[in-house]
């Protein structure tokens, strides 16, 4: 589940999009806006300015700012270049932001920001670090060009889940302690809490456990599916950050959520994290042969076109599980028309929005299917998996 708490009110306020000239792309912007009873001052590069005077803009943290034209009180740039934050640039500015008691822990890709044991944080690397590993082997076999990410990535991991879903609530809403973790659009950071549950309290001798202890627990079956769930977010993360998607841009959501899906299950026992990608999810497999015995006819369709079902709790559980179904039959069995018709997907400029029927053209276009055929290489591909 990627956080997207600014698309609907994005969504109103652009009209006909101006691109910005090339050359001021590259100097850095400042944006004075309102908000609430105060005025706030951004550096960033403004990314779009609609005809009705609003504005999307990226800080150099790598935060989305979705601004209505009523906001904005002033917007100038000069010649300074746009230089996004380094690590401890942005490491000193998340401990400012951050509730007393968190530390920074960095690896090659990530900085993490932390209130558990210093142990835990580097099981939270490990974990990332393998992830980011395996999913960049896995696209570059595939053939796709991945870009390096432009901005560090950032995790924050709370100690407590009381304290996190008080800091979550604003951005997931009342069901902020219902997940263990969450990737935002908006500020491009994942954001969990302790799995073990020894992190909290401040147990002093919990809190000295190594990496190694943490990763006993966390291999054990029951926990495998709230690990799953951090790499799932995780995996949204590096994917809007390497290219294989646009933030704010009209990805489909049965298919990022359908690559998240693909990827979540790691193999803890192994040292390398994952003995192969996309491995039968048997959760979401399970759910997906429940939902076939009251499945209706236009199922696909509405998956493809839109991204109501995903979006509704009420339909939600059912469309993952297709989202799945459909990402590892493509992925399976029409690898190389896959990898293109991702390719398509990640040119798809930010507030853009497509009709159904274009989503539905392009899935075609990609995979030279009618959706009558899908249906039935589809079924019947499942009915035959064990």
């Amino acid at each position: 589940m990627a956080v997207d708490p600014g698309r609907r009110a994005m969504v109103l306020i652009v009209g006909a999009i101006a691109a910005l000239a090339a050359a001021q792309a590259s100097a850095i912007d400042h944006l004075v806006l309102q908000r609430g009873e105060g005025t706030v001052g951004l550096d960033g590069r403004t990314m779009i300015v609609a005809q009705d005077g609003s504005v999307m803009f990226q800080t150099r943290d790598g935060t989305i700012w979705l601004v209505a034209a009523d906001e904005v009180q002033g917007l100038s740039s000069d010649e300074t270049p746009f230089r996004p934050f380094t690590k401890e640039q942005i490491a000193a500015r998340l401990l400012a932001e951050l509730p007393a008691g968190f530390d920074v822990y960095q690896t090659s890709n990530y900085v993490i920001c932390h209130s558990t044991s210093r142990g835990y944080a580097q099981w939270c690397g490990a974990l990332l670090e393998r992830l980011e590993m395996a999913f960049t082997n896995y696209w570059t076999r595939k053939g796709f060009a991945l870009a390096k990410p432009e901005f560090p990535l950032v995790a924050i991991v709370f100690a407590e889940k009381k304290a996190y879903a008080d800091f979550s609530r604003p951005e997931v809403g009342e069901g902020a302690e219902s997940v263990v973790a969450y990737y935002s659009l908006r500020t491009n950071r994942i954001t969990m809490y302790d799995l073990t549950g020894v992190e909290a309290g401040g147990n002093a001798n919990a809190r000295r456990g190594s990496a190694a202890q943490v990763n006993r627990i966390l291999a054990q079956p029951a926990a495998a599916p709230t690990v799953a769930t951090i790499v799932h977010e995780a995996t949204h993360q590096i994917a809007y950050n390497c290219g294989l998607h646009a933030r704010y841009s009209d990805c489909p959501l049965w298919f990022s959520e359908g690559i998240a899906m693909y990827f979540e299950t790691p193999d803890l026992t192994s040292s390398r994290g994952w003995r192969s990608i996309g491995q039968i999810n048997t959760m979401r497999l399970r759910h997906f042969r429940d939902y076939l015995r009251r499945r209706p006819a236009d199922s696909l369709a509405t998956l493809l076109g839109e991204d109501r079902r995903l979006r509704d709790s009420s339909s939600a559980t059912d469309g993952y599980a297709e989202a799945w179904a459909l990402t590892y039959f493509l992925a399976q069995q029409k690898p190389k028309e896959y990898v293109e018709y991702l390719r398509t997907l990640s040119r798809k400029a930010p507030q853009r929005w497509d009709e159904p029927a274009t989503r539905l053209a392009e899935f075609k276009e990609a995979f030279g299917y009618d959706l009558e055929q899908l249906e039935s290489d589809f079924l019947r591909f499942f009915a035959k998996l064990r």
